[in-house]
């Protein structure tokens, strides 16, 4: 039976590859003009990922992430989608606290758009990963009408290469993976199973549904799931239709062959390291103590890569037993899954990022604790 950790990789690894797909073709068929008007409005840029970052979940995260290593968007921006993404929490909040995630959101959008701008001020240029000739347009690309390519679908099938029958293949499963649900954002189930039980003992005083908070959190991720599905039609469609060339040349030679080993080893690497940590550290325990010793391990929680963790803090809130800084702290500093290509494209991104959100995270967290909020 495949691992939890290798289930958890694949499924990142899949939402990134659709999402890598989906920008690689619109670059092309646009001849790079729909990323002209953001590359040359920062602010744009910065409003539009945090905009992204707000969506619950992490595919907004890998979007940015993705725009970012290709220099389609500035180091600001990718901050700005870092700090107002909370990853799959964002379900576990909206189900037993939905009120509480409304505002949270609100208040990390506003931070993230202003923590973006700021860094923009200081930081002109940051060096991605792959020069802008990586995201490259070649010469057969402007001179072919794209309308003309998605009416070739029939031939590219009947006389398919091994390389788009692969592609073809992988989208297929990874559709059926969604809809069977194989992935179904099992890496914080026991989370979330510990967090129900207590709603469901706390019901008398929070007026908490026990019943509600599973069916919310499962629609939250069935919607989640639809988009993704969607998307992944689209590049299973884009897949079909469009000639040889593109196909070797911007999916094969430069998302699969150049992005797809290194994003998935890198998540490989960091979810085994960070579930052999879990036997080693009880979260629960190490959170439970006076207010300011809780928002430095909010902080220090909020830099590991992945959702799951996080939850207990959402715990601690809806019990009473913390304030809305330190969740709102700890928001601010994790990204969820969203951190992980990133590290795995971008380590000085990566590690300059974070640095900036625990920076950002730290001062509103001690604003909160001095000022009893």
């Amino acid at each position: 039976m495949i691992s939890l950790i290798t289930k958890n990789t694949l499924m990142i690894t899949s939402f990134v590859m659709v999402m890598m797909l989906l920008i690689e073709y619109i670059n092309v068929v646009s001849k790079g003009k729909w990323s002209q008007n953001l590359q040359g409005s920062p602010v744009k840029q910065v409003f539009f990922s945090a905009l992204l970052g707000i969506i619950p979940g992490c595919l907004g995260g890998f979007a940015v992430v993705s725009l970012f290593t290709h220099r389609i968007f500035n180091f600001g921006a990718l901050v700005a989608c870092m700090i107002a993404t909370f990853g799959d929490e964002a379900f576990v909040l909206l189900a037993v606290a939905p009120k509480t995630a409304l505002i949270l959101s609100a208040v990390i959008f506003f931070i993230a758009i202003a923590t973006g701008l700021i860094v923009n001020i200081f930081v002109k240029k940051f060096p991605a990963p792959f020069t802008p000739a990586h995201f490259a347009i070649h010469k057969i690309d402007n001179e072919r009408k794209h309308s003309g390519i998605l009416g070739n679908w029939r031939n590219n099938l009947k006389n398919m290469s091994l390389q788009r029958a692969v592609l073809l293949a992988g989208i297929i499963l990874v559709i059926v993976a969604v809809v069977l649900g194989w992935f179904d954002h099992a890496h914080g189930a026991h989370d979330l199973h510990e967090l129900h039980d207590h709603d469901c003992a706390m019901e008398h005083h929070h007026h908490i549904d026990h019943h509600d908070d599973i069916s919310g959190i499962m629609l939250q991720e069935r919607w989640l799931n639809f988009l993704f599905v969607g998307a992944a039609l689209l590049a299973l469609f884009i897949i079909s239709a469009v000639n040889e060339h593109f196909l070797q040349e911007h999916l094969w030679e430069h998302i699969i062959k150049k992005h797809l080993p290194r994003i998935f080893l890198w998540t490989l690497a960091a979810l085994t390291v960070l579930n052999i940590g879990k036997h080693f550290f009880d979260v629960d325990a190490l959170v439970r103590g006076n207010h300011l010793y809780i928002l430095l391990l909010a902080i220090l929680i909020g830099l590991i890569p992945e959702s799951g963790p996080h939850i207990v803090f959402i715990s601690l809130f809806v019990e009473g037993a913390i304030p809305f800084s330190i969740l709102l702290t700890n928001s601010i500093v994790q990204e969820g899954h969203a951190g992980l290509p990133l590290l795995a494209e971008s380590k000085r991104g990566f590690l300059w990022m974070k640095a900036i959100s625990v920076t950002v995270g730290l001062l509103i967290g001690l604003a909160g604790y001095f000022a009893g909020f």
